[in-house]
């Protein structure tokens, strides 16, 4: 850990010497030792923070193993342990088996090994899976040993193209920094005292190497994702201290593309095709990761504004972005793909790390509870390529899409559209577990995104407290943590422990041992609770949460309420198909799935300061204490709401036809049609869904 400076005066120090002498030592103090000290925050004394001259952070994530998932969350993760992910050496041999690169074959030497294991590895310990940590210790072992003694390491053969495989590029520097990923969790996993030294090696190697061979060398991928390296390069420096490390960190930041001038001074963000999403998924974090090393404001300006032109020129109800690859605009039919939302998250959980802006908190929990559910089946074993906010047929079709894989985009299947998402959506619901609970700087806890789980944590002078959360959030508003010290030696300690609330959340409300405490009402919308907390002490977070609309594409608007975003509860029909035109790339089958009931409706406009009149939000008790939420049918929470049918609003393409205007000044031609109440559910719930619904205009 990095203390503090320290001033340590000896007795022989303190002996009579010349006025003159204490004074010029008086004066170094004051200006040079002093004020470097007061200009970092508290050191936590528990966990490792960023090293001087990092900029230190507010929150530091916890090693593996100190989280652990509950209630719904562990079902989930126990259902994607039985799918494919435990299992893609079997169902996916052509890569995933003995013939990848990554574990010394001539078969696939580029990312989705290294993928599928970066997912596979904190699945398998938040889960203490021994099966599954067999199957990730060879690619561990193959990669170490695969070392040069220039430093370089991995696959550095091409071979000749095979239907399926990716042989050529073995050299490129982006699939190698997955494996950085995977090495930094092996290491807080395990100890392996071999990590060190191989990413130190490593690591010389980059910066003797990249001025001649610069990222962009064998593909642009690596300049788009070069803040996954960028991370494990802060990382080893703040366990090594190595000063060559902050000059590869400038050095990747340099050839990185440069977001910040995206951002801040191209229209890009305004337009279509001129970024791929799964890069801006990654890349979007580039420059508050860097802004660690140069801590200038203006990185963290330029992420904000990245967020808010997306969110205008692209957004979806659901967190993510029109990008079916490449940006797309924000049509409620346009696809957004798997690798971005898991991505997306990766990125909101390291930069909520590094500022402690709950606006990153709110759109994290904004994916996970809503887009990330309905992408992947409820057994795991199959998932789409891309996913629409109105999506009501499952076909293949060939739609109004940036890039077509032979109309097998959003169908479900194990290697429909592409088999990057098959390989790489694994790490979206551990890497959230693993972000449910930080260290602080101050020595305590932070709770800023909210599922069920337990951790063991250092507090205070070195204290072990065990806090379990126990909820059924995002569905419940009741979040209830209980506090215990599983040393016997300490029954209490003093510590702060830090809690988000929401910015949809206007009420909230606080009690410790059931009395109620006044909230400080913070601008951070970060509450900070510092007492003595005793064995046994509960502490009860209530989150009211209240059903509201956001405005989308053609005026339409999205029913929300808390971090759930609502969606048209539509009948689904499933049907398994065989692929025969090419299973090779696409698999042998799939599933589409067809709508049974309407699904062209239109909200009768409503007062918009009566939400509670218009919105009626009706809970399943029995449903709420189900282990599983996340399908149509175990849904808990269900909004009704006045509609009617919009006849001209039909299908195009097998999907919604073009989205009717909202608020049209004379109304749509609807006054004969007869008024229904339909029912919404979670997004996350659905499978075929409107999201942006068009507002029928009274006719005057």
């Amino acid at each position: 850990n990095c203390k503090k400076h320290q001033i340590i005066l000896s007795t022989n120090f303190m002996k009579p010497i010349k006025s003159l002498t204490f004074v010029l030592i008086v004066l170094f103090l004051s200006v040079f030792i002093i004020p470097l000290s007061l200009a970092q925050p508290q050191m936590s004394v528990n966990y490792r923070n960023n090293l001087y001259p990092l900029q230190r952070k507010p929150y530091i994530q916890l090693p593996i193993g100190s989280i652990k998932p509950k209630g719904w969350l562990k079902e989930m993760l126990f259902r994607q342990r039985n799918g494919m992910s435990s299992q893609l050496d079997k169902l996916y041999p052509e890569v995933m088996g003995i013939r990848n690169g990554w574990l010394g074959g001539d078969g696939d030497q580029w990312e989705r090994g290294p993928y599928w294991i970066d997912g596979l590895l904190p699945l398998s310990y938040l889960l203490d899976d021994e099966e599954m940590k067999r199957k990730i210790q060879p690619w561990i072992e193959w990669a170490l040993n695969s070392q040069r003694k220039d430093g370089f390491f991995g696959p550095s053969r091409n071979y000749e193209p095979e239907p399926g495989l990716q042989r050529n590029n073995s050299e490129d520097w982006w699939p190698r920094m997955v494996i950085l990923k995977i090495m930094k969790q092996h290491y807080e996993a395990t100890g392996d005292t071999r990590v060190i030294p191989f990413l130190t090696r490593y690591f010389r190697y980059q910066l003797q190497t990249l001025p001649q061979k610069p990222l962009g060398y064998w593909t642009f991928w690596a300049e788009y994702r070069a803040c996954d390296n960028l991370q494990i390069v802060y990382w080893l420096y703040n366990i090594t201290g190595e000063s060559f490390l902050l000059e590869l960190g400038k050095l990747l930041h340099k050839q990185s593309y440069d977001y910040v001038d995206m951002f801040l001074r191209r229209d890009d963000l305004t337009r279509i095709n001129t970024i791929h999403g799964v890069n801006l998924a990654q890349g979007i974090k580039e420059p508050i990761i860097y802004y660690q090393q140069d801590p200038d404001s203006t990185y963290i300006h330029a992420v904000k504004k990245a967020f808010s032109d997306i969110r205008k020129y692209h957004g979806q109800p659901q967190g993510m972005y029109g990008a079916d690859e490449a940006l797309h605009g924000n049509k409620p039919t346009q696809g957004t793909e798997l690798c971005s939302i898991v991505e997306l998250m990766y990125s909101l959980e390291s930069m909520l790390e590094i500022t402690g802006d709950i606006q990153f908190a709110d759109h994290l929990e904004k994916l996970a509870y809503n887009a990330l559910p309905t992408h992947i089946t409820d057994n795991f074993m199959a998932r789409q390529y891309f996913q629409q906010p109105n999506q009501v047929m499952l076909t293949r079709h060939e739609h109004n899409f940036d890039i077509n894989h032979c109309e097998t985009d959003i169908v479900y299947g194990l290697l429909t559209g592409y088999p990057c998402c098959t390989s790489n959506f694994h790490q979206g619901w551990p890497k959230f577990t693993q972000n449910l609970w930080y260290a602080t700087a101050d020595n305590g806890i932070a709770a800023l995104v909210y599922a069920p789980s337990e951790a063991t944590i250092k507090v205070g002078q070195g204290v072990d407290v065990h806090v379990t959360e126990t909820t059924t959030y995002p569905m419940g508003n009741n979040i209830m943590f209980t506090f215990n010290f599983p040393n016997s030696i300490n029954t209490s300690c003093y510590f702060p422990l830090h809690l988000r609330i929401p910015t949809w959340c206007q009420e909230a409300e606080i009690k410790i041992n059931g009395k109620t405490i006044q909230l400080s009402n913070s601008q951070s919308g970060i509450e900070v609770i510092k007492r003595e907390w005793h064995a046994g002490d509960q502490l009860e977070l209530i989150l009211p949460m209240k059903v509201f609309t956001s405005e989308w594409y053609e005026n339409s608007v999205a029913v929300e309420r808390g971090p759930l975003v609502y969606s048209l509860k539509i009948g689904e029909k499933w049907v398994k198909k065989q692929i025969k035109d090419d299973p090779v790339r696409f698999g042998t089958s799939y599933n589409e799935v067809l709508p049974t009931t309407p699904w062209n409706y239109g909200l009768i406009d409503f007062d918009t300061l009566n939400f509670s009149k218009n919105f009626i939000v009706v809970e399943y008790p029995e449903k709420m204490k189900a282990k599983y939420f996340w399908n149509q049918e175990s849904a808990p929470i269900e909004i009704k709401v006045k509609a009617k049918k919009i006849p001209s609003w039909t299908l195009y393409n097998e999907m919604a036809g073009p989205q009717p205007y909202s608020r049209m000044i004379y109304g749509i031609n609807n006054e004969k049609g007869s008024e229904e109440e339909i029912t919404l559910i979670p997004y996350g719930c659905t499978t075929l869904r409107i999201t942006e619904f068009p507002v029928l205009g009274k006719f005057d």
